[in-house]
Formats: structure tokens, sequence, C-alpha cells
């Protein structure tokens, strides 16, 4: 039998912000579309940028809601198990009100199924958006979180629903190591992480192997703004033996090109085949029995 086709998915992640993960990922998904298809998606859903990079073409959007409990204070008899029952503090019975707190709510039912008279329906509640076109020769996704919302989660959840049956898909995390993170990595083939020869990135880096090792996912990692700092980084991977995939050295003129919101393989073309490179040796990478 044939094996169904499946994407090759690669997360780009980071221990905090300001590595350097979306030069890393833009570059990654324009250098590698010459190896095949490619799509990009901006998990950052709070804060997305990659689409700053690449310009692209949007072709479609859907809005992302969250059900959350609409109370029929006609059946209700203010019992209050509801309330009890949410782990999250969304839901409040005093006297012969229902208070409900949309913010705390995490969408998951529960006050509905525990209400003894059927009081509690569920209905959506917007809470962002996800979009999708093209951009410079690659597919482009991202998500689109409302201001104000504090779940994050939904909205990534539904971007890894719609992702391509075969081809690369680079999925651009958040930074740092919290629920958004970790729903970006699971599923994913391999995690490149980018950090910063430094002591807070050497601290968040280490929290970000951890999260990959919980969730069993192999990694290797490219340095950024190498050449400042201390070799402390480099020293703990090898200690871990987790390899260095790439290095991009600490330069004014690359920060400037990102400024100015030009990836890194577009004004420096001699870079491309380091990314290619790189697309590469992290396909050998999530091959290697562990």
């Amino acid at each position: 039998m044939t094996a169904e086709p499946r994407p090759f998915r690669v997360a780009v992640a980071s221990g905090k912000g300001g590595t350097g993960k979306t030069t890393v990922a833009v570059s990654l998904a324009l250098a590698a579309r010459d190896l095949g298809p490619v799509t990009l998606v901006d998990c950052d859903v709070e804060e997305p940028n990659d689409h700053v990079f690449l310009s692209p073409k949007i072709e479609g959007s859907e809005p992302v809601s969250l059900l959350v409990p609409q109370v029929d204070e006609g059946l209700c008899t203010y019992c209050g198990a509801c309330a009890k029952a949410c782990r999250f503090g969304a839901l409040a019975v005093i006297g012969k009100k229902v208070l409900f707190h949309p913010e705390l709510c995490h969408g998951c039912g529960l006050c509905a199924s525990v209400c003894p008279v059927s009081a509690i329906t569920e209905i959506p509640r917007p809470i962002g958006r996800i979009e999708w076109g093209r951009a410079k020769g690659i597919q482009f996704w991202q998500g689109v979180l409302n201001p104000g919302e504090p779940m994050a989660t939904p909205v990534i959840q539904a971007l890894k629903g719609r992702l391509p049956d075969d081809g690369l898909v680079i999925l651009d995390a958040p930074p740092g190591t919290a629920c958004p993170v970790i729903e970006t990595l699971k599923g994913a083939d391999y995690a490149l992480l980018v950090a910063e020869p430094t002591p807070f990135g050497l601290h968040d880096l280490k929290l970000a192997v951890g999260v990959t090792r919980e969730l069993g996912i192999p990694a290797g990692v490219a340095i950024s703004k190498h050449g400042i700092g201390t070799d402390e980084v480099e020293r703990y991977l090898a200690g871990e033996g987790i390899p260095v995939l790439l290095r991009i050295p600490m330069d004014r003129k690359f920060a400037e090109a990102y400024a100015q919101g030009t990836s890194l393989v577009e004004a420096f073309p001699e870079w491309k085949s380091r990314f290619i490179e790189l697309a590469q040796r992290i396909t050998m990478e999530a091959e290697v029995p562990r």
C-alpha cells in the first residue's frame, strides 16, 4: 500500500522574544521553495508579523469562535452547579442572578453538561480570524487574535486544522514557552529553536529545550546575533547533544534590512544557499533515531 501524503512540519520557536525567530522562519520558507512546495504559517496570533516581510495577497479569511455558555434564566434554578464545576471562575451565581465573565471562559462545555435542568446552551463568541493567501511563491497562513482576547490557542488550532497534505510546512511559533507555543509545537516533526548567545538567551533556551523534550520532538538550534555574549550557549548545546544548524552573525546591515521589512535571503542572496542547506539538514536530523 502507498503511504498517505503527509506534510513535513518544522516549528520555529524560541524561549524569548527578539531572538530573530521571524528572520529565520521567513528566510527558511523563501529558500526552501526551491526544494518543493512550502507553506508558512504565522502562529504568533497575538502579534503576527511574517506578512511584513512577505506582503502576501490575502485570498480568504474566516472567523474563529469559542463556544461559550448562554443561560436561559427562565429554566435556571440558580443551584450554582455550573459555577462550582467551572475551573476557571467564568461563572458565578449570586442570588437570582448568573454572572458570566467571557474573558475567563475556556469553552470546555462542562457547565452545560452539569446543569441539572439543561438551562445552558453554547453559542459561538468570535475571538479572532485566520487568513490565507500566497506570497512570493509560497502558501501563506496567519492567525489574528482580536485585541484584548486572552485565548490564543483556539486560533492556532484553527490554523493547524487547515494545513496542506504534503510539502514543507513551517510553523512560526509565538515566543516563550506558554500554552500557545506548546499548541504550535504539537505534532511537529522537528523544532528549530532560535537563540541568542547571552545569559538571558541561554536561560530561555533551556526552557524551550525542556518543552521539546517533554513533547518528544527532536530539536536543533540556530544561533542568532552570533559573536556577542559568550560561548555558554554552544557549550550547553554540546553537552546536551543538540546540534547547532546555523549561525547568523551580529551585523548592523542585517538589522537594517529587518527594519526595512526585507528578509535575510532577499537582502543578501548569498545566504540563500545556507538556508537551503538548513532545510536539508533539518530533514536529515529529524530522521536520526533518538
